[in-house]
């Protein structure tokens, strides 16, 4: 080979490394440092029921533990798995049996649709089940590529189209709120997102249903 075309294509080969560290070096500061200046962490950002959102800055950060008085985990703050539980603790007085997890955790694909998800204390729908999301329902969305973790939501509003769901750690400059699109298709609901996994609800709702 002519010495020109190697240095060419170890210039090639430096520029793209360099880009992927770049990108990487971005990704990293995005999860993990608050790049929105305009907001604090910790800071009050929405609210549903008299339960409050919290802005938590870049997703994998960490602000301690949050305890119940009597020693129940919470969650880590302000995660979103600590926003569900918080809502579901302080709204309905509702104790998981399992309080570990991460947000993929909280749906188990071994559950068949519309039973007892015992770690969990709740009823599990899949995404598709003939029984449609309500409202107060527990959101849970799979893992990416970015997010290893999965991502838990409430769902705070549900149209004949479309859900809204409210959420903590969406991340620096992403809204708390979001709409989902919904379909029914030959008795069964689905929303248009890759992600989500499913639905769980508690038992006295799921029996009023029934």
């Amino acid at each position: 080979m002519k010495p020109g075309y190697l240095n060419v294509r170890k210039k090639i080969i430096v520029a793209i490394l360099l880009l992927l560290l770049v990108a990487f070096l971005t990704v990293y500061a995005v999860a993990n440092y608050n790049l929105n200046f305009s907001k604090a962490v910790g800071q009050e950002v929405d609210q549903i029921n008299g339960v409050k959102v919290f802005y938590n800055g870049g997703i994998n950060h960490s602000s301690g533990r949050n305890l119940a008085p009597d020693g129940y985990n919470i969650g880590i703050k302000y995660q979103c798995v600590e926003f569900v539980k918080r809502y579901y603790f302080e709204h309905f007085g509702h104790k998981m049996p399992d309080p570990r997890g991460n947000a993929k955790d909280f749906f188990d694909p071994l559950i068949a649709n519309g039973e007892m998800n015992p770690r969990r204390g709740l009823v599990q729908y899949r995404n598709g089940s003939s029984d449609p999301p309500r409202t107060d329902d527990l959101l849970v969305f799979g893992p990416s590529f970015f997010n290893p973790y999965g991502h838990v939501a409430i769902v705070a509003k549900v149209d004949k189209d479309s859900v809204e769901i409210i959420q903590q750690n969406s991340g620096p400059f992403a809204n708390s709120r979001a709409i989902i699109s919904l379909a029914q298709s030959n008795g069964s609901w689905t929303l248009d997102n890759s992600r989500v996994l499913g639905w769980l609800r508690r038992q006295d709702v799921h029996a009023l249903g029934h």
